[in-house]
């Protein structure tokens, strides 16, 4: 699926980054718990290196908690703490100050023992479009300070934000990158909302989705509309869904882009449940396959090394 969706603003938001990152003590990246990995900018690795990382797996009440815990236990490191929270509710956000605190122990002790006993931790907050960064930010300062939206980038602006537990927030605009590693991806993000619909095949995405949810979540699409199986073909599944939701057009021909649009409406406001797209072994699997071709690559270009040498020596 072709998707065009790499704005000039996000060019601009990934050097404000880079320029802002000394002025803070640590990240906060904010990621979606249904799709942990998808909704993690790799630039942002490169960019804050070392930096002290505060990971909230954000819609933690929308996916499925045992998965979730998983990814916890995955994630965390030596720099990096990992959190799971609900920005709306503010479930999870007292944790952390503490986890600050802790990233941050040795920076506060110093600073300490200059006499400064209220320090105030400045933190940038980073992260997709649509993962929520604006309503967290909004939550922890108590005020509706970040316009918030349920569209990707609506943050334009860069501004700081000071919270009444001692951290002072630098927000940045929601920011993709120049390329996916692979389709699933692509789908993960467009699922969730994190690209434009306009911008979309809206049919076609809701059709992966069908695909997606009926390999692993089939009773909840059985449930929910009340058909007596999803079948093997997705499109089947996506026209019992329509008749049975009554999106039909005149001679009874299906309404795909009706049901499209309620699909994805419905899965997105959780009517299906709580649903998780990506599972930390998956990861361990990609992971262990790009190592693979890494070593082959190598391999190859060690034998295409070898055979030149071997074709100097024998001329």
């Amino acid at each position: 699926m072709a998707i065009n969706w790499f704005p000039g603003h996000m060019v601009k938001t990934r050097r404000e980054i880079e320029e802002n990152l000394k002025l803070v003590d640590a990240v906060i990246e904010i990621r979606d718990a249904r799709i942990v990995r998808s909704s993690k900018n790799p630039q942002v690795d490169k960019i804050i290196k070392n930096k002290p990382r505060l990971v909230l797996l954000n819609k933690a009440d929308i996916s499925e908690s045992a998965v979730t815990r998983r990814w916890i236990r995955k994630l965390e490191n030596d720099t990096t703490r990992v959190l799971e929270v609900n920005s709306l509710t503010g479930q999870g956000l007292n944790s952390i100050k503490p986890a600050l605190t802790e990233l941050l122990h040795e920076k506060l002790e110093r600073s300490r023992n200059r006499g400064i006993v209220n320090y105030t931790m400045r933190v940038m907050v980073v992260g997709i479009p649509n993962v929520g960064k604006s309503s967290f930010i909004n939550k922890m300062a108590r005020a509706s300070i970040a316009k918030v939206g349920d569209r990707p980038g609506v943050t334009k602006n860069k501004q700081w934000i000071k919270t009444k537990d001692g951290i002072e927030l630098l927000d940045t605009p929601g920011i993709l990158w120049p390329k996916f590693e692979d389709e699933k991806t692509s789908l993960n993000l467009a699922f969730t909302g994190a690209i434009k619909d306009e911008i979309m095949d809206i049919e076609t995405l809701a059709l992966r989705l069908v695909e997606r949810l009926s390999r692993h979540y089939g009773d909840r699409l059985v449930d929910r509309y009340k058909i007596d199986s999803v079948s093997e073909d997705p499109l089947e599944t996506m026209e019992k869904i329509a008749k049975k939701r009554g999106c039909i057009m005149a001679k009874g021909e299906i309404d795909y882009n009706r049901v499209a649009v309620m699909l994805l409406d419905e899965f997105r406001g959780n009517k299906l449940g709580n649903i998780t797209l990506e599972w930390p072994e998956e990861e361990e699997e990609q992971e262990e396959q790009v190592e693979h071709d890494e070593l082959v690559e190598q391999e190859v270009q060690e034998e295409q090394v070898e055979q030149e040498v071997q074709d100097d020596q024998d001329e």
